[in-house]
């Protein structure tokens, strides 16, 4: 009898677990850019707050309307709203941007919506609605005809047609543009998406580290192959391939120092801010073994290392009259991303011989040049992150300068290559091409290489494993604020006509930076550094691992003087709008590697925190200078967390690979939760999958 019980219990719970599992929504346009506030009301379409349109579009979509000459008022005022809802701030989720935008937003068509944290508020089937109003209306340009199924823009055809002659029925209309509200999609229902309350979520206790490398690393890439090892590199231009052990194993990192899996420190110049700064493997890296390395290197040391000047006549610029910056006359030190192959070489090493030269940039001055390269999981583009420079205040405005390439989120094709003379003809920085959406394709002023603008020092950013629209950077500040943005297509975060969300005027501010995208969090210098008052932000990542569920869906991001580390939590989740909590930190007593303490604290001496990392199982590591740490379960640490099974967990992945389901997670959730109801005191969740 308890077993059948229990068994009820954990299918009911899964299935809550199923319906409340996080959305990839986020307030997101259908052109993939950021939802702004009104300065005034839009005259035809009734949205307000933040929204997707402004007063042209809005005045498009009157035009467009009105060309439909639609007779019957019911069936006139649905199509109205059905069309304003490009400007809703979800519509890209509305008009499934990811998957390709089409002519009109999915139509809910269950009467029962799901469960979701994104709600139309009334629960009908919107998409019978619209059929029992116009399905005998005639309808010029119809925006539901069957060649504009799973497509945007304007119907080709305008001569007038009814719904009854598009479409044979109901049930084949609403199969084709309808859909239901869940956790992984929204459905228009003829109102503006609304936030549903959620519950508050409580910040973790506190957060347990262990000790399990004690070399000093800026970046950290799990393996491509989903598998227990990851890459690791230092500031010489060193790159090794370790094996992570397992939690609570008492094993260290499987890293062998003297066999670097590549060396390019004959190459990188290393110093107080330069060096190898990024790494990335491209997605078909197994079949490929392609790979991508962003470094310094001197051109007065290393042949080879020259490039165009950041600083030019494009930019209004003028090298010889800016002045030398840390002894270095400007453009000396250069940029680099250079390309790599693992393919023909042992598992354990690859040639330190390039490629292909991606990129080259002369820096003109000696700080403040990021260097982080991502690749997109959703679009499969390297994302390159670039400083503002590094002259305090940017004087030159590089930042705000819409044809430099500083202080900018770059987006980059490196698999469909230009020949060399397209390059020179392009006026390209290296081997790579452009992607044809990128913004430039809306605003000619804007190099064509720039994804978004408006940065400082963008110091480690990271696509949310879950929900690829969340693409989130921490951009060090200059004199008292440091921030953490979610990057949008074309967003400017403000720079230096603001830092964080506060004026920043130590010169003439330009007038060409409109509607500044502000943090979504961030921190005063004197929150965490106050003799000092200096700080320097050290992005991380969302927490998607199962070790410590208190932990789960929290945004991790520290500041680099090691002495303060935040979790935050999104509320009402999918909003873009963060709580953020300083939270306590320390080492297990049974850390496989000692952990040495703060003097007069208790605090473990993590020293600079440089950079986060995740693995296959998405645990979160801290790259410091005293070495890698691993995040654990809470109560090894003696940390409370009532999602913690505080007994034995055996968890074993799948055998084709170590990476961590969605499956597991949930299964995970039901079997504490089952644990706690019947008051068990200890289980193994999951002993072979």
């Amino acid at each position: 009898m308890e077993d059948s019980v229990a068994v009820t219990i954990l299918i009911l719970f899964v299935h809550f677990l199923l319906l409340n599992y996080p959305s990839s929504s986020l307030p997101l346009c259908s052109d993939s850019r950021a939802p702004h506030i009104l300065k005034r009301p839009l005259v035809f379409c009734p949205y307000n707050g933040s929204v997707c349109c402004d007063s042209a579009k809005d005045l498009q979509l009157q035009k467009q309307f009105h060309e439909m000459n639609i007779s019957d008022p019911g069936c006139a005022t649905l199509v109205k709203s059905t069309l304003c809802s490009r400007c809703d701030q979800f519509s890209a989720q509305l008009f499934k941007v990811e998957s390709g935008p089409q002519a009109v937003p999915v139509l809910c068509s269950s009467t029962l919506l799901l469960n979701s944290s994104l709600s139309n508020k009334a629960p009908s089937s919107f998409c019978s609605t619209v059929w029992d109003a116009c399905q005998n209306v005639s309808i010029l340009s119809s925006p539901f005809a069957p060649s504009l199924q799973g497509r945007g823009g304007a119907p080709v055809d305008s001569s007038p047609s009814k719904l009854n002659k598009l479409w044979q029925s109901k049930s084949v209309f609403c199969d084709a543009f309808g859909g239901s509200s869940d956790n992984k999609s929204i459905c228009f229902n003829g109102e503006q998406v609304s936030l549903k309350k959620t519950e508050t979520v409580l910040p973790p206790m506190g957060m347990c580290l262990e000790k399990i490398g004690n070399g000093s690393y800026l970046n950290m890439v799990a393996h491509p192959d989903g598998s227990n090892s990851a890459f690791f590199s230092d500031q010489s231009g060193k790159i090794w391939l370790a094996t992570i052990p397992e939690q609570s194993s008492g094993a260290t990192l499987g890293l062998d120092m003297s066999r670097p899996f590549m060396d390019l420190s004959d190459r990188v110049f290393s110093d107080s801010s330069f060096g190898m700064m990024g790494m990335a493997f491209h997605p078909n890296f197994a079949q490929n073994g392609r790979f991508f390395a962003s470094f310094n290197c001197d051109k007065v040391k290393t042949p080879g290392c020259s490039g165009r000047c950041a600083c030019n006549s494009d930019v209004d610029c003028d090298p010889s009259k800016i002045g030398s910056s840390n002894a270095a006359q400007p453009c000396r030190y250069h940029k680099v991303i250079a390309e790599f192959t693992a393919n023909g070489t042992s598992g354990y090493s690859a040639s330190p011989i390039e490629v292909r030269r991606v990129f080259t940039l002369g820096l003109p001055f000696a700080f403040n040049h990021a260097g982080q390269i991502l690749f997109g999981p959703a679009d499969g583009y390297l994302y390159v992150m670039m400083g503002d420079g590094g002259k305090g205040g940017d004087p030159h405005y590089f930042s705000q300068n819409k044809k430099s390439l500083l202080g900018k989120i770059l987006r980059l094709d490196i698999d469909n290559l230009p020949s060399a003379d397209e390059i020179g003809y392009l006026g390209l920085w290296g081997n790579y091409s452009v992607p044809q959406d990128n913004p430039s394709s809306e605003d000619k002023d804007l190099q064509p290489e720039i994804w978004a603008l408006g940065l400082r020092n963008p110091w480690r950013c990271s696509f949310d494993s879950e929900r690829s629209l969340y693409f989130v950077c921490a951009d060090t500040g200059q004199d008292h604020y440091e921030e953490v943005d979610i990057i949008t297509k074309g967003g400017n975060y403000g720079w230096s006509v603001f830092e964080g969300p506060f004026p920043y005027n130590p010169h003439q501010s330009p007038a060409n930076s409109t509607n500044p995208i502000f943090p979504v969090l961030g921190y005063n210098h004197s929150d965490v550094n106050d003799n000092e008052g200096s700080a320097a932000i050290s992005g991380g990542y969302f927490y998607r691992s199962l070790t410590d569920p208190c932990m789960f869906g929290s945004y991790l991001y520290a500041d680099l003087y090691g002495s303060a580390i935040w979790a935050a939590a999104e509320s009402p989740a999918n909003s873009g709008n963060f709580t953020s909590n300083m939270i306590p930190f320390s080492c297990a007593h049974d850390s496989p590697i000692h952990c040495s303490s703060i003097p007069g604290n208790s605090l473990p001496a993590l020293g600079y925190i440089y950079s986060f990392g995740e693995d296959n199982r998405k645990d979160i590591f801290i790259l410091a200078s005293s070495g890698v740490y691993r995040v654990v379960r809470p109560s090894r640490c003696n940390y409370t967390c009532s999602k913690e099974n505080v007994t034995a967990i055996i968890l074993q992945t799948p055998s084709s690979g170590n990476q961590l389901t969605n499956f597991h997670w949930m299964l995970f959730l039901s079997l504490s939760f089952l644990g706690f109801l019947l008051s068990t005191e200890s289980y193994v969740l999951i002993e072979s999958l």
